[in-house]
């Protein structure tokens, strides 16, 4: 156990300082875009995070999925841990994700949020649903009955997590495709594609540190909820 929670603080500083990196070299070190193209050309430099939240918000709600059908096929308290890290860690990038976006929204498109496009409403769905399971997670008296209704609302976040993905393939409105894919459309700077790959490997180095950490606090939290019961029984440690 020691050993997860060294390895998850090593990979959390490594993850994080990756990621002020990848922010510095985003306005240092990136290309300049077309500006005929972008009505606000330097705004596009904070897709260098916002990409790389989006796809550590999915990987954390991979990891819900995976916790949650463990819980349903074999009761598995790893399973319920996953459960827990994965809609905590989901609403952790996912807010990164609704707060930057809106940012660049602003600059490039002249407001915040555009209701019409299915990518923007079914992302800020899935961080809803991400934030109801923290706060139920928190607030519910645990036990079978409610980890089983939480974990069902996580196999339905889950579910919105392709449709998030391909919104743009499927209803092109006004967020922008999948550019990480070479193509005569995107017509990707290599500068721009290496950087977002550091980022994006930065942010799972971060993922999987802050997850290996989530699994540690749940472990002393039962341990230590397991002692309380002992004394309150009468015993002595």
């Amino acid at each position: 156990m020691i050993r997860h929670r060294t390895w998850g603080f090593y990979l959390t500083y490594v993850g994080f300082f990756g990621a002020v990196i990848t922010a510095i070299l985003a306005f240092f070190w990136a290309p300049a875009v077309d500006p005929e193209s972008w009505r606000s050309p330097e705004a596009y430099r904070i897709l260098f995070w916002h990409v790389p939240f989006a796809w550590a918000s999915f990987l954390a709600f991979c990891l819900l999925f995976i916790g949650a059908i463990l819980w349903y096929v074999n009761r598995s308290e790893d399973g319920w841990k996953m459960v827990v890290s994965g809609s905590e860690l989901g609403l952790l990038f996912g807010l990164g994700v609704v707060i930057s976006g809106p940012i660049w929204g602003a600059a490039e498109w002249g407001v915040p949020w555009d209701w019409s496009d299915l990518r923007l409403n079914t992302y800020a769905l899935l961080t809803a649903v991400a934030l109801f399971l923290v706060l139920a997670i928190r607030s519910q008296p645990d036990g079978e009955g409610n980890r089983d209704t939480i974990a069902a609302l996580g196999l339905f976040g889950f579910a919105l997590v392709p449709i998030t993905a391909m919104a743009t393939t499927w209803f092109q409105n006004r967020h922008p495709g999948t550019v990480i894919i070479d193509s005569d459309e995107t017509g990707l700077d290599p500068q721009i594609k290496s950087l977002l790959l550091a980022g994006a490997f930065a942010f799972m180095l971060l993922f999987i540190g802050l997850a290996l950490i989530s699994f540690e606090i749940q472990r002393l939290r039962e341990e230590l909820d397991s002692r309380l019961h002992f004394m309150d029984e009468g015993g002595v440690l």
